[in-house]
């Protein structure tokens, strides 16, 4: 097909009548029945006008050569169709920021009591002005001097970005506030009890949005081809870096099906916009397809009879006033009858949309939650809130933790997929080695700020689950960021994507760590730690592999390097979507107060000092000490070990290549974790870190001294006992930081910026003496790391303080108070075990009660009994009963 104008022309005026008649019926509908003009409403007309400018241009551009290429248009249009062009690029960011604008001011109406959601909507907003502002100001200046963007044969003097490059610059920002839109008012809808009818009207109502997004996708696709079409047209002539300013040939072709797709895009919104306003059209005119004959509002029974249910057939309570349904002008109801007598009785969402004065109502929903605590999704799913993970035991563990484990998997994953991506966009830019270390730095300079910033505020503030869709979140807004920087070729857009990617698994890392530490018996942290690490170095494992033979296989030009942003929409899609699968997982929590509470059961250990400095915060500190200097270890080692395999191949024959070399090293780091948390069985796990750093200086020595396939071989043992010192080191840390655990872990993650400093030395001192060499720095790095497993196994106090004690977990509140109310006295809990888990008394695996027959009564005592027993006798008892029996949960 020669000529793409029909097409460009009549899908145009199709999607532009359509939004406007849903505009128009928008209006009817807000002015005819509701008798309200709302905030929204006006931004609404304010993003059709834009879209008429808009369309028009796209229009009138096609009618003088858009859709043709360059030979078949006459040269007395070209100034005509450059300015429509210009106009037309100008308009669309506009059209789109109105248009979000007006959702996002809607769904502040939806509201007035989710603090959660108001507070996102207004992040969402201000992103979406603040993109949508400067990507304007970017489009309207795309040419110095300004008016060559009007000129229609080249300048030689003037530099212009094609309007490709800034189209697919903005499609992450498009795409993320697309998504984010989407699922903004999920937890709203989920949260109600509806009808089975007023449930599909609500989730086709607010789920014409998902339109939008795929419309986008399928426009970048476009773009892409665009691109890449451009890319392979220059790369012969230009420098790879240039390629965002290259002046395009035969635009009119190649951009016809781009406008046609942005003013699909832009219509499609606005008509997505505009349904949830047309309820009270739709109920005046088909009221049966709204309501059913059954389907009357009424009042909870629950309300009137505190015995009910809580989760009744009736819909979820909705407050509002008295008089919120009738109309102000004529005091006549519209849509419903007039709601009368308790100012708290209630009405369902479709109700909200049919009332006449929606922004003036009370909130939606509360932020409360039934009497049971529980959430609904969309009464197929009753989820009730767990107990604390720190009442946890073992088997009541696994779940939760089986969900962390994903988190670690993800970003295994993700480091993996960087690593290989960071190569090829090296080999694409002709990067040296510090070009590859200013991508590796960028990376884990997130690590420096996230986890102090984002990540403990979050934590602290709404705890764990908070803390996982926040971090996923900005994970897949740095994977998306990954779009502009492919398309510019650019070094300083790509360390900007790594930053971000850092940032968020740094947040994602701030709770995933202490999570698994934290839910269950603390004596198992370490084992549960390293296995969940484990799961994250197969996601290393895996990411390379399919990285190098599957997705970035071909990737050696520019051209190619574009293809890769469809691993990264699956990677950021798949990311959101677990976000809200966390969202509505019952996800266990530890507060500051049970934290103390854990804590004070061995006080008197806690409040040891070590000279004057208190022992718990002096193991923290060495602690943090010894991650940095392990995390700079292992990264200084990571960046040099395909340098060493290549320094060492020549001196022996094998078919291995350095990159077979780095999967064995990670497969046998992945291996060393899950040997880590088993070893814990049998030793303490202050000995296993002792004996894991002893291994590293060792091998680190080993591979400076040892030539050929032994001196390799040194290296992938290096690797194996590297993998368990993490987890040890970070599990181990945390013991006793009480209501500061929280902060504790954020302070442990962000001494993983040791990455960024050490492997700048390890490169220098390569370049000087040799790759073998170099190996010095990784070996100086575990030796200062090794003071803190020194201090742990040879210092009294921090042995007792770092040693798990069987059963260690908080005691339920009902326990505590009757403690209380009997006056019993808890001695503090030892530790009987001399090695590993197993030689701690029922600390895995859940023995049989044991009972004891005493006056034809027979006494359990449960597997707990082990813990502190009673002094004293509680009033009003006495006998043999209370001296023998610990009360229940203890």
């Amino acid at each position: 097909m020669q000529d793409r104008q029909p097409a460009v022309m009549a899908v145009t005026i199709v999607v532009f009548v359509l939004a406007s008649i849903f505009v128009a019926f928008r209006f009817v509908s807000r002015i005819g029945i509701v008798h309200r003009i709302g905030l929204h409403d006006y931004f609404m007309i304010l993003a059709w006008l834009i879209d008429f400018g808009f369309s028009f241009s796209i229009l009138y551009a096609t009618s003088i050569g858009l859709g043709l290429h360059d030979s078949r248009i006459s040269s007395d249009m070209l100034p005509a169709l450059n300015r429509a062009e210009y106009v037309i690029t100008v308009l669309y960011n506009p059209a789109l920021m109105t248009l979000k604008t007006s959702i996002l001011v809607f769904y502040l109406t939806l509201t007035r009591g989710e603090r959660v959601f108001r507070w996102a909507n207004y992040a969402t907003l201000f992103v979406v002005n603040a993109a949508g502002v400067g990507l304007t100001m970017v489009n309207m200046f795309q040419c110095r001097p300004f008016s060559a963007v009007f000129r229609s044969s080249p300048d030689a003097r003037a530099s212009c970005t094609d309007i490709v490059t800034l189209y697919l610059c903005s499609a992450p920002v498009n795409l993320i506030t697309d998504v984010a839109i989407f699922f903004l008012p999920i937890p709203i809808l989920t949260r109600m009890h509806l009808p089975l009818k007023q449930k599909i009207i609500l989730l086709v109502t607010f789920g014409f949005g998902v339109f939008t997004a795929v419309v986008d996708v399928i426009r970048v696709a476009y773009l892409q081809n665009a691109a890449a079409s451009r890319a392979l047209a220059y790369q012969n002539d230009h420098h790879p870096s240039d390629l965002g300013s290259v002046e395009y040939k035969d635009f009119s072709w190649y951009g016809s099906f781009i406008f046609m797709w942005s003013a699909v895009e832009v219509n499609t919104g606005i008509i997505c916009a505009c349904v949830p306003s047309l309820k009270p059209l739709v109920a005046r005119v088909f009221p049966g397809l709204i309501r059913g004959v059954d389907d009357t509002l009424h009042v909870c029974a629950a309300r009137s009879n505190p015995v009910a249910s809580p989760v009744s057939p009736c819909p979820m309570s909705i407050p509002f006033h008295k008089g919120n349904f009738s109309n102000s002008k004529s005091g006549s109801s519209v849509g419903r009858p007039v709601v009368t007598g308790d100012p708290d009785e209630d009405v369902d969402m479709v109700d909200f949309l049919r009332a006449p004065n929606i922004e003036g109502g009370s909130p939606i929903v509360g932020s409360g939650s039934s009497p049971q605590n529980t959430t609904t999704f969309f009464d197929f799913v009753n989820m009730r809130q767990p107990k604390s993970m720190l009442q946890m035991n073992n088997r009541e563990s696994i779940p939760p933790v089986a969900m962390g484990t994903i988190i670690f998997f993800m970003w295994g994953f993700a480091y993996g997929l960087l690593d290989i991506l960071n190569a090829k966009f090296q080999a694409t830019l002709s990067l040296n080695a510090w070009g590859s270390l200013g991508l590796h730095g960028a990376y884990y300079g997130g690590y420096l700020i996230g986890p102090l910033t984002v990540g403990r505020f979050v934590l602290k503030t709404w705890g764990f689950k908070a803390t996982f869709i926040t971090g996923l979140c900005i994970y897949a807004c740095g994977t998306l960021i990954f779009w502009p920087s492919a398309v510019l070729t650019s070094f300083p857009a790509f360390n900007v994507s790594n930053f971000v990617v850092g940032f968020g698994l740094s947040v994602l890392e701030t709770a995933a760590n202490p999570f698994i530490a934290l839910c269950g018996p603390l004596e198992n942290s370490e084992v549960r730690l390293n296995f969940s690490q484990g799961v994250q170095a197969i996601g290393s494992v895996i990411s390379p592999l399919l990285a190098q033979q599957v997705l970035f296989r071909n990737v050696d030009n520019a051209a190619s390097l574009v293809d890769v942003q469809w691993a990264y929409l699956a990677v950021a899609l798949f990311d959101v979507l677990l976000a809200v699968v966390f969202y509505y997982l019952p996800i266990p929590e530890a507060s500051d107060q049970g934290l103390q509470e854990l804590a004070e059961r061995r006080g008197e250990v806690n409040s040891t000092r070590v000279g004057r400095i208190p022992v718990v915060w002096l193991t923290f500190s060495l602690g943090v000490f010894s991650q940095w200097c392990y995390v700079g270890g292992q990264e200084a080692f990571s960046v040099s070990f395909e340098n060493l395999v290549q320094a060492l191949s020549p001196k022996y024959s094998s078919n291995l290549g350095p990159f077979n070399y780095l999967l064995i090293g990670h497969t046998l780091f992945a291996v060393g974790r899950f040997l880590t948390a088993l070893t814990q069985c049998f030793l303490k796990p202050r000995w296993i870190l002792l004996l894991a750093y002893v291994g590293m200086i060792l091998f680190s020595g080993l591979c400076m001294s040892i030539d050929g396939s032994a001196g390799v071989t040194m290296g992938l043992l290096l690797y194996l006992f590297e993998s368990g010192a993490f987890s040890t080191i970070f599990a181990i840390s945390l013991r006793g930081t009480a209501h500061h655990t929280k902060t504790a872990a954020a302070v442990m993650t962000t001494a993983i910026n040791g990455a960024i400093i050490f492997p700048f030395p390890q490169i220098a001192a390569a370049m000087q003496q040799g790759t073998p060499y170099s190996f010095c720095v990784t070996m100086a790095m575990f030796a200062f790391g090794s003071i803190f497993p020194l201090y742990l196994n040879f210092v009294p106090a921090a042995r007792k303080q770092v040693d798990p004690i069987p059963n260690e977990t908080l005691r339920s509140p009902c326990a505590q108070m009757r403690r209380q109310r009997h006056g019993i006295v808890c001695r503090e809990k030892g530790n009987p075990a001399s090695g590993g888990v197993l030689s701690r008394p029922r600390s895995v695996i859940e023995e049989p009660l044991a009972t004891v027959q005493l006056q034809e009564k027979t006494l359990q005592i449960t597997s707990q009994s082990h813990d502190t027993f009673v002094e004293g006798t509680p009033p009003g008892g006495g006998g043999i009963m209370h001296d023998l029996a610990p009360w229940p949960n203890e």
